[in-house]
């Protein structure tokens, strides 16, 4: 039980570290006109006409770092500062975005398993602490045996919600790439802006990283739970 206090309490300090890290860097970059001037609409917009994909929007929506893909709606959307910024930072997020729409077209497999996962991890995701919590009470107040397949039913739930954050990271890190291939062989950026996006990504596929770990550690020790108790 301490030990893994210990370790949800470390997983939160380095996603506290990520995220202001991750903030900190695209306030600096924010900064840094491009050369070019594009806004970040633009640049999506070239990117996905350069990806002859033309039955995707690009829109703004409201909010900081609420930037994401739509598959379903086909739109890119982005934040109010970055669908109207001409920085570096605007850049990184716009092509990313557009490198989700890009492995829409392509069909690639992990967006494809992704996308498929989404109904039923969103119902799990909602309910699985509940049941896990509901399967403990049992155990402990009506029946060992009820409450354990409850409990294994939480834990199986929750476990849905892990391969989710598992599958992510291959689509992000695929979309981050595919962004920054594009930005440089395009000439898009010029080579100092192009550091400062990649650096950008970067640090945004680490909260990806960071929370993957964090659920995985969850979802071993509930199962520590489940077998020390069976």
């Amino acid at each position: 039980m301490i030990g893994y206090y210990i370790l949800i309490g470390a997983i939160l300090v380095l996603s506290l570290y990520v995220s202001n890290k991750l903030k900190s860097k695209f306030k600096k970059y924010s900064k840094i006109q491009l050369q070019n001037g594009m806004t970040g609409a633009e640049i999506a917009r070239k990117m996905l006409k350069d990806h002859h994909i033309h039955d995707v929007q690009v829109i703004s929506t409201p909010g900081q770092l609420t930037d994401h893909y739509h598959p379903n709606k086909k739109t890119v959307n982005l934040s109010e500062s970055v669908y109207n910024q001409r920085n570096a930072a605007a850049a990184a997020v716009a092509a990313h975005e557009v490198g989700h729409a890009v492995q829409h077209a392509k069909a690639y497999s992990w967006l494809e398993m992704r996308s498929q996962l989404v109904p039923v991890v969103s119902v799990a995701s909602k309910w699985s602490q509940w049941v896990i919590f509901g399967g403990l009470i049992l155990m402990s107040m009506v029946s060992v045996g009820v409450g354990q397949t409850v409990l294994l039913l939480g834990i199986i739930m929750f476990g849905l919600g892990t391969l989710f954050s598992f599958i992510t990271l291959p689509v992000e890190y695929d979309a981050s790439n595919r962004a920054l291939a594009w930005l440089k062989d395009h000439n898009v950026v010029n080579p100092d802006e192009y550091k400062m996006s990649e650096d950008s990504l970067k640090w945004a596929a680490r909260t990806y990283v960071v929370a993957a770990i964090g659920s995985l550690a969850t979802l071993l020790y509930f199962l520590s739970i489940y077998l020390g108790r069976d």
